[in-house]
């Protein structure tokens, strides 16, 4: 019973290494003198975040942790767990380490960016005290996911997606292992361009053709026979590399060149091709903001807001409000004089000295620092004519005005261009007199 049941697990699961010596790629981290490669050797774990894409071997380098440490392993998945999961882990973890003989627990969390604040808090009580080990797995940069306290307690190791050499190692192994059939070359080539990089969906797209080729008794997988096979799928996973990238790069440049029409196809384009609407929210958020900017400052506001409707409602519902957005953007003003400012500033601070804070602008919350004039002449906008100080600095002492925000004559920045120019004109008169 026990072998038939063997046979039904997915390729991927069959396929999954038991040693380390049988992990394919993440040299960067397995590598010799790697510290979680030391820790291996040392029996000694630590807590840590795997961040990286999928299927690149983040559960399996937990369970290899578990196995090498003689560890009890619980896995939480942070999609469909919840508080109750984690009271349950620290119970079993309590009873490993009071029982006979006592054990190590290792807890790992998948998607724990899925957690709230106050559930990854739940693991630091138990991290500190040793209680048990945790390790996070995310595909989310943690530095904004994961809760900076439980951060703090985590080694975070960068996975990378797999190699194509990687990944000819992986299909080498299912076709020693798991009878799959001879592939061609070219066929080769095509299904490690549709794995981009992710091992599972790889041996899951292989299992799929091995069933086909079965059938159709074939002892041979050619380029145009996978095509036919997979079709659609095909077509909607084939991202990444290139052609990912210049699609993206149409889109953007649809919008700044404020054509609606190619914008909206090329935005629908990288929905078809499987793109995370998410990541397509996030290029719209940062086209408002580098593309339009202040000549029209309700894009972002509406770039938000498309993302926030996406998240409530999910796909293909969400996809709505990002596509309304994709024609706000294409047709809203262009301006990337804030974004230019922006980078001048930047490399302005970077290459000059550290200027003194005029003592009329600094804080003087003491009677020595009041003492010390700071603080002294400031002049209060707000009790000024129209809310503004005429021929008061704000810049460091010897500072010339740098002029790193210039407004373009378009949308709202044409009035801001206006207003700036009349208070330029008063502070001349004042400084004039």
């Amino acid at each position: 019973m026990r072998q038939a049941a063997a046979r039904h697990e997915p390729l991927a699961e069959r396929l999954r290494p038991h040693t380390l010596a049988e992990v394919v790629g993440q040299q960067q981290v397995l590598g010799p003198g790697t510290a979680l490669r030391l820790s291996f050797e040392s029996g000694q774990p630590h807590s840590c975040i795997l961040w990286g894409p999928p299927g690149v071997g983040k559960t399996t380098i937990a369970r290899l942790m578990a196995h090498a440490f003689d560890a009890q392993f619980i896995s939480i998945s942070a999609v469909l767990g919840g508080m109750k999961d984690i009271r349950e882990a620290v119970e079993q973890a309590l009873a490993a380490r009071d029982g006979l003989p006592a054990r190590r627990t290792l807890v790992f969390v998948d998607e724990v960016h899925r957690f709230n604040k106050s559930q990854q808090d739940a693991f630091l009580p138990h991290v500190e005290s040793g209680l048990f080990t945790f390790i996070g797995a995310t595909t989310e940069n943690p530095s904004f996911e994961v809760n900076s306290a439980l951060l703090s307690r985590a080694t975070v190791y960068v996975l990378l997606p797999l190699s194509e050499d990687d990944l000819r190692q992986i299909v080498d192994k299912a076709q020693a292992q798991a009878a799959v059939p001879h592939i061609e070359p070219e066929a080769l080539a095509l299904l490690i361009a549709h794995a981009d990089g992710d091992a599972r969906r790889l041996l899951n797209t292989l299992e799929t053709l091995t069933l086909a080729a079965r059938q159709e008794q074939r002892t041979s997988v050619s380029a145009a026979w996978v095509q036919q096979v997979l079709g659609e799928r095909m077509r909607r996973y084939d991202k990444g590399g290139d052609q990912f990238y210049d699609t993206i790069s149409a889109l953007h440049k649809s919008l700044r060149g404020s054509d609606p029409d190619a914008a909206l196809y090329w935005f629908a384009r990288m929905l078809d091709g499987g793109a995370d609407p998410r990541y397509l929210a996030r290029r719209l958020i940062r086209t408002a903001s580098e593309d339009i900017g202040l000549a029209d400052p309700r894009a972002l506001r509406l770039a938000l807001d498309a993302a926030e409707v996406y998240e409530r409602l999910g796909s293909p519902e969400g996809e709505l409000a990002l596509a309304q957005c994709v024609l706000y953007l294409a047709v809203a003003p262009k301006s990337n004089a804030a974004y230019q400012a922006f980078n001048e500033a930047r490399a302005w601070v970077k290459k000059d000295g550290t200027r003194a804070v005029p003592k009329h602008l600094r804080n003087a919350p003491t009677d020595l620092m009041k003492a010390l004039d700071c603080g002294k002449g400031y002049r209060y906008a707000h009790d000024e004519q129209d809310g503004f100080a005429a021929g008061e600095r704000y810049l460091p002492v010897g500072m010339a005005e740098p002029g790193f925000y210039r407004p373009v004559e378009r949308g709202l920045e044409i009035r801001i261009a206006e207003r700036l120019r009349e208070l330029k004109r008063r502070n001349q008169q004042k400084n004039s007199t």
